[in-house]
């Protein structure tokens, strides 16, 4: 069943040249060099969630070479987060960035996070310049979040209140692949936890009648988990590894463990799913009289797009050169929505205020990998990628400025958004 509150874009919507997008575009064309030196250095100096020092340093310092901005270095208790906020001096929207910055162990920037901060960044800085050139009322926050891969650095930010703190009206965002460029990007909901059984530890030979067997326990809920898949949804994924197996062949286990990812197309069925899997691990502890805990180490919620916010990029990305088109389709079911598998904690943003997680692509690495591959890495690098994040910068930075100078724009978005989070936390399954 369609969802009456999609709102569906035609072409002659896409078509229309969205006003100070040529401002936009030559401000980022005049920063270009300065944001390649800022790109080649997060990128040759991949940097692990919470660990993004000079990362960190690079960006702030950068930030506040820049006139009227104000820079909060460590923020919100944490050492690699930050904010800049350029504030126009009357009271009006307040449009926010997020500057991504951690890499993955062992393969860096294979995520291409440091796109994400270029593209974040120049689409802050020309949005503060149209705000400062034409006297606009309203303020430019750009965020440093860390650790997106895993670590929940946005969630972090949005429960010490960050965005509220500066009143942020909405959320832009983009990220790198290899495929195509989307405006209305949907993640999965994603939960990681840490599964341990207690039993008690017997000789296996002697006398195994006196042991529990935490390793049995596990076992039965890992076949139990298999015999669950038959019966999962599409886009449901059960993801998991044993870490602690037991000690010794003729012991009795008296304890093992294991990491666990649960993901699905939305929150509410993530919740469905997790209840079936639990149900799986306490059966374990039910035939084995092993004891269950269960530890929650992360969970995102899935990113729901604004498409009030992807018919202004669309039509900024088309009105750029050089001319490559992308729309969204009228006739599609979900409205456009591109559904992804992979998961982002800017889910969580977007279920607190309007939010765009656009895509964009770039050339392949030599292997043909996507992101979270070493081809992918290396591609990140490239002088080609670097300026399509550019001109995802610019659509995003003209997006902000359609927000900022259009009288009445927020309110729809804001409507749109009540929409979205009323079908997304009640009937999406």
């Amino acid at each position: 069943m369609e969802d009456e509150n999609i709102v569906l874009v035609s072409h002659d919507d896409v078509d229309t040249m969205p006003p100070h997008l040529a401002e936009v575009s030559n401000f980022v064309d005049s920063v270009a060099d300065d944001l390649w030196s800022i790109n080649k250095r997060i990128h040759d100096n991949p940097e692990l969630g919470y660990h993004e020092h000079d990362a960190h340093a690079t960006l702030t310092t950068f930030m506040k070479s820049r006139n009227g901005w104000k820079v909060t270095t460590s923020a919100y208790g944490m050492e690699t987060a930050w904010l800049a906020v350029y504030d126009s001096g009357e009271e009006g929207s307040v449009v926010s960035f997020n500057v991504e910055m951690d890499a993955l162990p062992g393969i860096g920037h294979a995520c291409g996070h440091n796109l994400i901060a270029i593209a974040s960044l120049a689409a802050g800085l020309a949005t503060s310049s149209v705000l400062q050139h034409h006297q606009l009322p309203g303020r430019v926050v750009i965020f440093g979040t860390p650790a997106e891969e895993g670590g929940g650095g946005k969630i972090r930010l949005l429960r010490a209140g960050a965005f509220q703190d500066h009143g942020v009206d909405l959320s832009l965002i983009s990220h790198p692949g290899v495929v195509h460029d989307r405006a209305l990007v949907a993640t999965t909901a994603y939960a990681q936890f840490r599964v341990e059984y207690f039993g008690r530890a017997a000789h296996a030979a002697n006398s195994p009648w006196l042991g529990i067997n935490a390793l049995d326990a596990l076992i039965v809920a890992y076949n139990a988990i298999s015999v669950l898949r038959q019966q999962t949804m599409p886009g449901d994924v059960i993801q998991g590894h044993i870490t602690d197996g037991g000690t010794a062949p003729n012991i009795i286990h008296a304890y093992v463990a294991g990491v666990f990812v649960v993901r699905a197309p939305t929150a509410v069925r993530l919740r469905e799913l997790r209840e079936k899997v639990n149900a799986c691990f306490h059966a374990g502890a039910t035939a084995t009289g092993a004891r269950l805990e269960i530890t929650l180490m992360q969970m995102y919620k899935d990113h729901v797009p604004n498409r009030v916010l992807g018919t202004s990029y669309v039509r900024c990305w088309n009105a750029l050169d050089p001319p490559t088109r992308i729309t969204i389709p009228t006739d599609d079911r979900d409205g456009g929505v591109e559904r992804i598998a992979a998961s982002t904690d800017q889910g969580d943003v977007s279920y607190k205020m309007p939010s765009l997680n656009v895509s964009f692509s770039i050339p392949s690495g030599v292997d043909g990998g996507g992101p979270h591959s070493p081809g992918f890495a290396a591609a990140a690098g490239t002088k080609e990628a670097f300026l399509r994040s550019l001109r995802t910068g610019k659509a995003i930075a003209g997006t902000a400025v359609d927000v900022l100078a259009t009288p009445g724009l927020l309110e729809k978005v804001k409507e749109q958004w009540e929409k979205d989070m009323a079908f997304a936390t009640n009937t999406r399954k």
